[in-house]
Parts: structure tokens; sequence; C-alpha cells
């Protein structure tokens, strides 16, 4: 039997017959029988003919589609694993179970097993049972080896009845479902996971174990000599490369201040030093250093400034600990003295990622920095999506690429403009305000840009883009009660925002006859609002802009705003020069102030759109039209994720 050749299901809802048939069954039918039932015609009621995997006959039952849902192969086959059925369901409506289905042979996990959780590394994923030539499926289980200090809980050496799996050690194998296993670094989709992790890190350092750690600005490496603890804090003896083993307790560094800035940063050989295409990273680090959420455990105040040397270190350190099983021993704050990366230390992480099997080509090619922060944010930092939008159904995304239809007047357009655009033509709302927002421009590459200017929005207002809040009427300013689709690029009203109303005055918007065939929609408003008809200020929800990435001719830099000033901006380029030829030589990043953007953000669309960019001042032409990402953050949302 080809399991391909037939579509599955689990019982969600109990029949009306036969009556034994228990909740979280699978069952299945043959691909062309269900073709021919056609189940997805509206209003009609179907019943499929069935069969049940582990029945003890072939029996055909009639079950209403009402009652069940449909599985994907992988799906029902991992299910099937998972016993009893009533679990089995359980585990079906887990939004972990998806999880599971991405975990790989060589991911390191926590099983279950009588009880307790034990720690062990996946070696094979696949059926165990004996071939059963009446079912298609027989249920597919991980084989998991089983990790110090665990080591010997297990039951198994690899072996299932008198097959060989995989091998280990006697009593360190175990078979499980996916019911039972969890991954050791947690995923967005699994966030049960991640208090046990936070837990975890701790103990998971154990005497003779390799680590690599950070001190007084050097990567190093050492063998772990004996764990104490003093007043909550682990203090580790480490035996380095040169022999010693002396004890210290690593205190943290404070970030850059704005203050700060001109001293550690500005100037030749600062920032992050560019090697082999790695503009895109140097970039991406450099601008995201500045939001607070590059080290969620060690939040900022607004405006305080950790070095791109801290966020490089951060993410490499984190990766290195969960990816690689290696442990990291000091705050990593430790290294911002100078505000300078080397090449190689980059190098070193992008080593990391193609060893660990993101790409194969990161040490060499040049890529998306859209590529590369969300593998940072979503394999090494186990971030949660940073937005969450609803069109329907909610959508979890790390960044958001802005679309706009053709039709669209724009032409010397702001990011909030876009932004609101590329809403509307997607029919989109935010399901909840971002603590951070990543969006990229209408372009592709160096290839093509669809406009020749884009006005950098210092603040989002984001108020109208939410699904669920308070609006204000924009002509009158009571609670707004409905929103029109169709009034959105209407001239006679502001060039900005959606166009929601009370009732009053939609009423009267729509009486006029170029409006009578617009269709308002109802707005949901939330409980206790809704009786309040005289006008008052209702909070806005904004974004501040705290970085951009551009990009020109192939190469990326990146401009940051490190204060609260309109002109505290400062621009990086992690190659701005170079030392010496093509082989023996290396480049030279730069950081310098660029007040002169400041200046530009302060003129006028009529002003910005009169201004040739080959004659704008120091580098604030790249800003206004070489732009590619930008990076809002929520000052408020920040503290909490």
């Amino acid at each position: 039997m080809n399991p391909s050749d037939y579509v599955y299901f689990i019982i969600t809802k109990k029949p009306e017959s036969p009556l034994h048939i228990k909740l979280g069954s699978i069952c299945y039918i043959r691909e062309y029988t269900y073709n021919t039932h056609n189940v997805s015609q509206p209003g009609r009621r179907t019943k499929l003919p069935v069969t049940f995997l582990k029945s003890l006959n072939n029996i055909i039952y009639n079950i209403d589609v009402i009652c069940m849902e449909k599985l994907s192969l992988e799906e029902a086959d991992f299910l099937l694993a998972c016993e009893p059925e009533d679990e089995r369901l359980h585990w079906f409506r887990d939004n972990a179970f998806q999880a599971s289905l991405g975990l790989t042979v060589g991911t390191n996990v926590m099983v279950k097993e009588e009880d307790e959780m034990l720690m062990g590394v996946i070696r094979y994923i696949g059926p165990i049972l004996e071939p059963n030539y009446v079912n298609p499926i027989r249920g597919r289980f991980f084989g998991i080896e089983l990790q110090k200090p665990d080591k010997g809980k297990g039951k198994t050496d690899g072996s299932f009845g008198s097959k060989t799996f995989f091998l280990c050690e006697k009593n360190c194998g175990i078979f499980a479902p996916s019911s039972r296993v969890k991954p050791l670094v947690p995923t967005p989709v699994s966030p049960s996971m991640a208090q046990l992790h936070s837990q975890q890190q701790a103990q998971n350092i154990f005497p003779g174990d390799n680590v690599y750690f950070f001190i007084d600005d050097k990567y190093r490496f050492g063998i772990v000599l004996d764990i104490q603890e003093d007043g909550g804090q682990h203090i580790v003896q480490i035996s380095t490369e040169d022999g010693n083993h002396d004890t210290r307790k690593l205190e943290t560094v404070p970030p850059i201040s704005t203050e700060q800035v001109e001293k550690l940063l500005i100037g030749r050989m600062k920032g992050i030093q560019g090697h082999c295409n790695s503009c895109y990273m140097d970039s991406a680090l450099f601008g995201n250093n500045s939001s607070g959420c590059s080290n969620p455990e060690n939040f900022t105040p607004r405006y305080c400034q950790p070095t791109p040397q801290v966020c490089v270190c951060v993410f490499f350190c984190i990766f290195c600990s969960c990816c690689c099983g290696k442990a990291v021993l000091n705050d990593l704050c430790a290294v911002c003295s100078k505000g300078f990366v080397q090449g190689q230390d980059i190098m070193r992480f992008r080593e990391q990622l193609q060893k660990h099997g993101y790409c194969q080509s990161f040490t060499t090619d040049e890529k998306d920095p859209e590529e590369f922060l969300i593998i940072v944010m979503h394999h090494i930092l186990v971030l949660e999506p940073l937005l969450k939008s609803a069109a329907g159904k909610v959508q979890e995304s790390y960044c958001y690429q802005i679309f706009l239809d053709q039709n669209h007047s724009l032409v010397l357009p702001t990011v909030q403009q876009l932004l609101e655009h590329s809403f509307h033509s997607g029919g989109l709302k935010l399901a909840e305000v971002p603590s951070c927002l990543i969006l990229q421009m209408p372009r592709f590459g160096k290839k093509f840009k669809m406009f020749s200017k884009i006005i950098p929005s210092l603040e989002l207002d984001i108020t109208d883009l939410l699904s669920e809040g308070p609006q204000q009427c924009i002509m009158c300013g009571h609670m707004a009660v409905e929103e029109c689709a169709d009034c959105f690029k209407e001239p006679v009203f502001s060039q900005t925002g959606f166009k929601v109303f009370c009732k009053t005055c939609s009423t009267q918007v729509h009486s006029h006859p170029q409006r009578l065939s617009h269709q308002p929609a109802a707005l949901e408003v939330p409980k206790g609002y809704i009786d309040r008809g005289i006008p008052h200020s209702l909070t806005r929800d904004r974004l501040e802009l705290f970085a951009v990435l551009c990009i020109e001719t192939s190469h990326y830099v990146s401009f940051v705003k490190h204060g609260p000033n309109t002109r505290d901006w400062i621009f990086f380029d992690s190659m701005a020069d170079r030392e010496g030829g093509q082989r023996d030589g290396f480049n030279i990043p730069e950081v310098q102030a660029c007040p002169e953007v400041g200046m530009y953000l302060e003129m006028s669309p009529a002003e910005l759109a009169n201004q040739v960019p080959r004659d704008m001042k120091g580098v604030a032409k790249r800003l206004f039209c070489d732009a590619y990402m930008y990076l809002y953050r929520s000052t408020s949302m920040c503290l909490y994720r």
C-alpha cells in the first residue's frame, strides 16, 4: 500500500453512529474515493466511507465529515504513534504539535519518561513496529539518545524488537511519540519550553565540559574545573588554553550612552569590520544594536546604546550555547569598551551558521539582511514573532514586506503612507502592538526601486492599523463605529490614516452621490467605549524609528538614531575603505556622525521633492534614495518583550 494514495482524518466530534468510535481515532479513505464525494460543496452534509487505523477489522464506516478534521500524511503518521486516543486528540490541538513536525535528526530535545524530563539528541525518526500490510501507515516515532546527566535512564541501546534503528550505549536510548518530545531550545510555537529552558541553562554546565566564553574583550576556550554558587550566582572555575585556572566574578558593563557615542564609536576602524561579502550582516547587526531587543534579558533604558560589539557577541554566544551545546560564562556586555569588532570574529559567527546547516554559503556569498535576521531571531535568540497581523486569522512573522497596488497615486511617499497603503491593499490589520517592526520597502535589491525617494517617518502611528481598540471619527472626534475602505483614497480626506467614522458622520459622508456605492464596515469597539458620545482624547499607539538599512550596488550600509534629538544620527559602513591589496589587505569600517540627515527630515515634502540627490549634503542621499529596510520599536512594549 502506498501511504500517499490515501487521505487521512482524525475524529474530533463524536459521530452519531457507530457509538464505539472514540474521539482521537484516525481513519483513512482512498484519495480517488474522497474526490468523488465532493465534500467542498456548500450546505451539503457528506458521509465518507472510511477505515480506522489500528482497528481489529477492516470494516468501512460512513462517518459525517463534520465529525472529522483532515490530516496530512506526515501529521497522521506522527499522531498514530500517540496513544491513547484522548491524549492523541489533546496533542493534535496543542500548538506545540506543529513544532514537533519540524524536529530533525541531531536536534537536542527533552523527552518525557515516567513523569521525568530527560535530555537527549534525536538519532532516528520513523516507524518501529513491524509492517502491517492492512494499514497504509504504522506510526512515526523518535529514537533518542540520552545525554548526561540523564545517561543510563533509558530502556534500549537503539534497538526495538529484533531491529536496530540507531546505536548508543546500553540503557541510553528511548523510543517516544511526538507528544513526549519537546525541543531543548524553544521555538515560537512551543512557548511552554521557554521557562524549562531558562531553568536548565545553569544546570547544563558540568565539570569537565569544554566551554567558550568572553573575558577582557577576547573570545576564549577552556575546560570547567569546578562550579560554585555565591548569592544565587554561579561562579565557574575554568582551566584556560594557557594553563591558568583563576576564578573571577565577571561584572556587567553599562551600555554606551548618547553622550559617549562620539568618543567611543565615531571614527575609522569603528563598528564592525567587513570581510568577504559580510556587509549585509554587518549593517544588520549594527542597526539592530540600538533596539534594546537584541538582548531581551538586559533591556537598556531609552536611548542607552549598546555597541555593535555587544550585539555581535550576544548573537554569536547565544548561538554557541543553544545550538552547539557550548556554555557561555560571561555577561556579554563586558566586551563593549572598544566599539570595534574584527572581521575574523564575524567570520567565526558565519562559520557556525554554516556548520549548523542554516545555509551552506554563509561564509562566502552576500545574503539578504532579512534572511540573516530571521535566523538570528527565530533559531538563535528564539524570539516570538515580532509581528502578528490579522486577515481573517492571525499570521505571525518577523518582517513585513510592503506591497502596493499598481494603481496607487504615491509619488514621494512617507513610510507611514506606504505601510497604510500596503495594509489597505492586503486587507490586513495588526493583531497587537509589536515591540519591534521591521519593514522592507517595495524594491528588489539593486535591480528595482518603486520610488526614487522615500521620506522616513520618525514615528509610525499604528492606531488605525490595530484590529481592536477604540478609534476616533476623523470628522468630529467622537467614537468611531465604522470604517470605509472605499474612502481610503478619497482626495477630500487626509493623505494618511484609515477612514473611520461615527454613525452620524458616516451617514452624512456616504450620502454624497460619489460615495453612495461605498460599503462601510462595522468596527470592533471595546466594551465600555460604545456609549461615550462626547469627544474625548484617546491614546495613540506609535512606534519610533531607530535604524535604516540601505543598499546601493550590492553594498549594505546602515543609519542609526542614537538619541532623542532630531540630528542624533550616525552612519555606518563596514567597508568604507581598504588597506592593502585584494589578497593581503583588509577593509576599514567607519562610523560617522550625520546630523545633516536631521536637517532634511525637518523639511516639508515639497522642499524634499526639489532636492537633487547628488547635491544633498553628506550621506543623506543614501538614506532617502537607497533605503531598503526600516526598523521601528515601541518604547513601551520593548519593556515586556
